[in-house]
Parts: C-alpha cells; sequence; structure tokens
C-alpha cells in the first residue's frame, strides 16, 4: 500500500487555504505518495465516520489559485474523552498515513499541539507538521513574518475601506469601521496605515492603562474634534473587533445599546457588527458635549476571508508547502513550519511556542514598535496639549480628549 498523508484545515477561511493544501499534494504525490484531503476539520479524526477524498493533479491545479477552502472546514476542538475514546487511529493505519498536515490559525495550532503529545505518548508511527494560516496575524512566527492570507486580507480590506473612507470624504461625514481581529490589532492596524485613516483603535493601544468603553469613545471623538480645528469635516475611525471582546461585559451591558445575551448574562457579542455597536456607542455620546456628526458603520470581516489570494500569498503559500515536504523528509514532526526571508523552512516546535495552558498564545501588534508609533505620531489626527486652544471651540475640557493622556502614553 502507498504511504499516504492527510491534511485538515481548521477554524475560518483565509486567502491561500487551497494554494496551501494543494501545493502540498502537488509536492507529495509527485514523490510517489496518496494524499487525502480530510473534510470537516479536527471533527474527522475524532469520528467513526470521516469524510475524505483523494486528491490528484487535475484538483491540485483548477483549484490552488482560487479562495475559499476546497476541505471544509469546522472549529471542533476535541475534548480529552475525545482523545481517551474517539481518536480514529483505523483511518491511519487501513490508508497507511505517515503525516497529518494541519492548516489553521492558533486555536489549531493550540489543538496540533495536543495531538503531538498524544501521537508521541502513544508512540504511534505518525508526523503532525502545522501550517500557519489566519487573516489575523497573530501566530507568533519569528521576525515579525506574517501568516498566510494576512496579506490579501488586508489588501482587500484597504481596497474596501479607500471606498468607505471616499464616500466619507464626498458626504462630508465619519465611517466608523470595523476590522476582524478577535485577539489582536494586526490587520485594522494594517488597513488604517493604509488608507491614511485619521484614527485606529486597537485593543494593543490600552497596554498602559484599563481599557474602557469611555476611553474608546474619547479616542474616537479627540479625532473628530481635531479635523474640525483643521477644517476637515470627514473621516474614519478603524476599530478592531478585538477592542470590544476586551471590555468587561458589564460595561458593555451598562451602556444602553440593545444586545442579546447568553444563559450567563455575557452580551453575545459575536451575534452583532462592531461597528454597530459602535457607533451607536457614539451616537449616544457626541450629542452629551454638543457635537453634531454624521457617521455611518461598516463592517470589514466576512467579505474578506474567500477572496483569492494576492500573488504574495500565492508564493508565500507555496513555498510554505514546499517546506512541509521538506521538514517531513527531515524527519520533524510536532512543529509548525516556517519560511526565512530567503525560502528556506525551519521547523517551530509546538511544545516550544506554548504557553503554561498548552496553547500557542497570539502574537500581538507591538505598539511600541516603528509602524505603529509612525502611524500614531505622523498619520493620525488627535488632540494634543498643542491643539487645546483649537479644539477649545467645540469642547471645554480639550484635555479629557488628549490621546496621549488617554491611553498613559506620556
Amino acid at each position: 500500500m502507498k504511504e499516504s498523508i492527510i491534511i485538515l484545515c481548521g477554524g475560518g477561511p483565509a486567502p491561500g487555504m487551497n494554494a496551501v493544501v494543494f501545493t502540498i499534494a502537488k509536492t507529495f504525490m509527485f514523490r510517489g505518495f496518496r494524499v487525502i484531503g480530510l473534510h470537516g476539520g479536527y471533527s474527522g479524526l475524532f469520528s467513526p465516520d470521516p469524510e475524505f477524498e483523494d486528491l490528484d493533479f487535475r484538483h491540485a491545479d483548477a483549484y490552488f489559485n482560487r479562495g475559499g477552502s476546497y476541505l471544509r472546514m469546522s472549529r471542533f476542538k476535541p475534548t480529552q474523552e475525545d482523545f481517551e475514546k474517539n481518536f480514529n487511529l483505523k483511518l491511519f493505519t487501513e490508508n497507511n498515513i505517515k503525516l497529518l498536515v494541519t492548516v489553521g490559525g492558533d486555536d489549531t495550532a493550540s489543538t496540533a499541539n495536543r495531538i503531538a503529545k498524544f501521537l508521541e505518548a502513544k508512540n504511534y508511527p505518525i508526523h503532525n507538521i502545522h501550517v500557519p494560516k489566519t487573516i489575523d496575524n497573530d501566530l507568533p512566527l519569528p521576525g515579525n513574518a506574517p501568516t498566510f492570507g494576512f496579506n490579501s486580507a488586508r489588501d482587500e480590506g484597504a481596497h474596501l475601506a479607500r471606498t468607505i473612507y471616499e464616500d466619507a470624504r464626498t458626504a462630508s461625514s465619519w465611517m466608523l469601521i470595523s476590522a476582524m481581529g478577535r485577539s489582536a490589532g494586526h490587520l485594522a492596524l494594517g488597513i488604517g496605515e493604509a488608507i491614511h485613516a485619521p484614527m485606529t483603535i486597537i485593543p494593543e493601544m490600552f497596554g498602559r492603562t484599563k481599557i474602557s468603553l469611555d476611553k474608546i469613545v474619547r479616542l474616537a471623538i479627540s479625532s473628530i474634534i481635531k479635523r474640525k480645528t483643521l477644517g476637515i469635516p470627514y473621516g474614519a475611525v478603524i476599530i478592531a473587533e478585538g477592542v470590544f471582546h476586551d471590555l468587561d461585559p458589564e460595561e458593555i451591558k451598562a451602556s444602553g445599546v440593545h444586545l442579546t445575551y447568553d444563559e450567563h448574562g455575557h452580551p453575545e457579542l459575536g451575534k452583532i457588527s462592531k461597528a454597530v455597536l459602535f457607533n451607536d456607542i457614539l451616537s449616544q455620546e457626541l450629542p452629551k458635549i454638543g457635537l453634531k456628526v454624521k457617521m455611518r458603520p461598516v463592517e470589514i470581516g466576512y467579505d474578506i476571508r474567500c477572496q483569492d489570494p494576492v500573488a504574495y500569498d500565492l508564493s508565500y503559500c507555496t513555498e510554505l508547502a514546499m517546506g512541509v515536504y521538506d521538514l517531513y523528509e527531515k524527519g520533524e514532526t510536532g512543529c509548525m513550519v516556517y519560511i526565512d526571508p530567503a525560502g528556506n523552512a525551519f521547523p517551530l516546535y509546538l511544545k516550544d511556542l506554548q504557553n503554561a495552558e498548552g496553547k500557542i498564545p497570539p502574537r500581538r501588534v507591538n505598539v511600541d514598535g516603528g509602524v505603529a508609533q509612525n502611524y500614531y505620531r505622523y498619520i493620525c489626527h488627535f488632540i494634543t496639549p498643542e491643539s487645546y486652544e483649537a479644539a477649545r471651540k467645540y469642547v471645554p475640557n480639550p484635555e479629557d480628549y488628549d490621546f496621549r493622556k488617554i491611553l498613559n502614553w506620556e
């Protein structure tokens, strides 16, 4: 029986999924391997009746440059009982599978780490290699290397946001744009920098002070007032969805915005538009200080996950896929593939990346680094001591809207 490999995709889609999967397929099949695609993410590994299919060259050549994911995905996370009772070893033995390739973000990587430990403890002769994907760009790769999908998502996100910003300029209004990124603000910051948004709010900004709705609102108002002092009646505020997930749920509940709540009384933030939420909150606060501003909420998220990958990600995903073969050929397992700037593949061992709970922690934006600091220093518009006098035309207390004071960046 031919030696086989099996590939699964976990989490949500990102541009380049098919490029990784089908380049891996091409690389291995031309070296004599059977390549199996597993549908349903990790659920297939813990099911007695998994859905899978053989991948061939015609599939690979037709789909590798398309958006979306040919292999259907899921967010299934196996429990300890699943590992003890439901791991489908028969799937591997009956198909002579020697390598499990997982493609996904931090949750998928964390489960890959659990599987690596499981395979080692059971002494099963199965290698596992993880390929880092996510439009959130929040896996801990060396040298600030991106996760695949991020650059394509940022490109399309910036394209949408540029159009939205032009609408704001044309209509003398403000657009409140929410961008995906539950744990980190890379995508929001990337879009904000690309379109020269006068304000981008990400969770990492609040490293020196406790995050609160009041501070988020005052940051947005700071930008609006500053632009008014410059004679600019329009703008856009980009906000990462992770900002709201970092807030105390009780604070959101007390804001008066209409939300649904789970059985524990927590706001069900995953079911609503963060842009609409922010717009509703800001719409309540602006009249209190006598500001009339026309605002519109816009969400950027699901519309950028399944687009065709840009050339950068097509090439990068191809290198990652070839790197999987290089690492497997060298006997590596329990690792994530990393491609250095020269195109060389290296293993990042999952056990070395895990935290105390055994999870792979997300990589957050370095707000003290040059990208963030230069953006906030040179592109953003907000109140500083130098603009207090001009700002008093709109608010009697401009120091309350001082960007650096709000964040304790002084």
